[in-house]
């Protein structure tokens, strides 16, 4: 595609932070995932190589950026992801050119690192991306939904709105002794501890430690840690963050030997009533594939659906028949490889998890 407009797309470095961020705040599309912070995050805790494309007018203007995130392994494939570990990321542009010049540098990016493909995790479905093109081809994963409730003016106000079988519900686990806590870095190792022995237990590699230390130290502004105690034990929590009137839920856990005291019911609470008390619009419970337990979980609390888009782009065809074939066969491996892995000693998953973590993109 040839883009005769009179702008440069630059790759960023630290001196572009302010003027990247400053575009991000402005942005009607741009969501917490945009702001600059995450490429150091993301260097700090993984290594992974970052590049922050810049749309920059002849006036020195800002008139788009993409984050990517180039992930490598001979097992887990190459990619460049905007944004690895999140749900959101993707283009922001003030109008087709820009986007168009940003996504062209991108693929010429995509085909230097010999990337297979190029992830852009989008909400709202662009159809920009549909035109034909005869450098790549582009699939769209729409299976996936964000969790979003529209928050009232207080936390007393909510609490009304929900069913009398929901307060019941939150109302049971403070009944039996337990307690929440908001904190930052303090909270860490109690944080980690439910977030690691959880991540066993549904078979998942957990992520380093160091990435919910760095985002701690990136944002401390904006990222919290709540937890859920009986007496000293923790027994749940969640890692929340702020950004323009949406309270987003990266990570949560629980202790399943603990179920029965419903820890997660408190912990959904405290989140939303920290929200609440923070003047926050939104909340955000996170992912969901529509009417899965996760799904039907957060809808109780009153939640509505909001569309995800990932475009993948293939920059050398998309998968034959064969090709999915040998994807279904993978799945099926994987399954098997979660099994396994709720069998593992927590001490071990502690030490080999981020190890695979850092490579998988989801």
């Amino acid at each position: 595609m040839d883009i005769r407009v009179n702008m440069e797309i630059k790759f960023t470095d630290t001196d572009d932070a302010g003027k990247w961020d400053e575009y991000v705040h402005v942005h009607p599309q741009a969501t917490l995932y945009h702001l600059y912070g995450w490429r150091n995050v993301i260097k700090k805790t993984y290594g992974h190589k970052t590049y922050y494309l810049m749309a920059e007018k002849s006036d020195g203007s800002v008139a788009g950026i993409l984050p990517l995130v180039h992930l490598s392994h001979f097992i887990f494939g190459n990619s460049l992801i905007s944004m690895p570990f999140f749900d959101m990321g993707g283009i922001l542009a003030d109008d087709w050119d820009a986007e168009k010049a940003i996504l062209n540098k991108a693929v010429s990016l995509g085909k230097k690192v010999r990337a297979q493909t190029i992830e852009l995790r989008h909400g709202e479905e662009n159809p920009k991306f549909e035109i034909r093109n005869p450098e790549f081809e582009t699939k769209i994963r729409s299976d996936k939904v964000r969790m979003i409730l529209r928050l009232p003016e207080s936390s007393e106000v909510l609490m009304k709105s929900f069913k009398s079988k929901l307060r019941s519900q939150i109302k049971k686990p403070m009944k039996s002794g337990l307690r929440s806590k908001i904190g930052g870095p303090e909270l860490l190792d109690d944080f980690y501890e439910v977030f690691l022995i959880n991540m066993r237990d549904l078979g998942s590699p957990v992520h380093s430690k160091h990435l919910m230390k760095n985002v701690l130290g990136e944002f401390p502004d904006k990222a919290e840690i709540l937890m859920i105690y009986k007496e000293n034990q923790p027994l749940a929590c969640s890692l929340v963050a702020e950004f323009r009137g949406m309270l987003e839920n990266p990570w949560a856990s629980a202790l399943r030997e603990y179920g029965r005291l419903s820890p997660n019911m408190l912990l959904y609470w405290a989140m939303l009533e920290h929200a609440c008390d923070r003047g926050c619009q939104y909340f955000d419970l996170g992912r969901s594939t529509p009417n899965e337990g996760t799904y039907k979980f957060k809808a109780q609390w009153g939640a509505k659906p909001w569309p995800l888009n990932w475009y993948y782009l293939y920059l050398n065809g998309a998968p034959h028949e064969t090709d999915m074939e040998s994807s279904q066969a993978a799945t099926s491996k994987f399954d098997r490889a979660v099994q396994y892995w709720k069998k593992l000693p927590v001490p071990l998953t502690r030490v080999i998890g981020p190890m695979i973590r850092k490579h998988i993109g989801l």
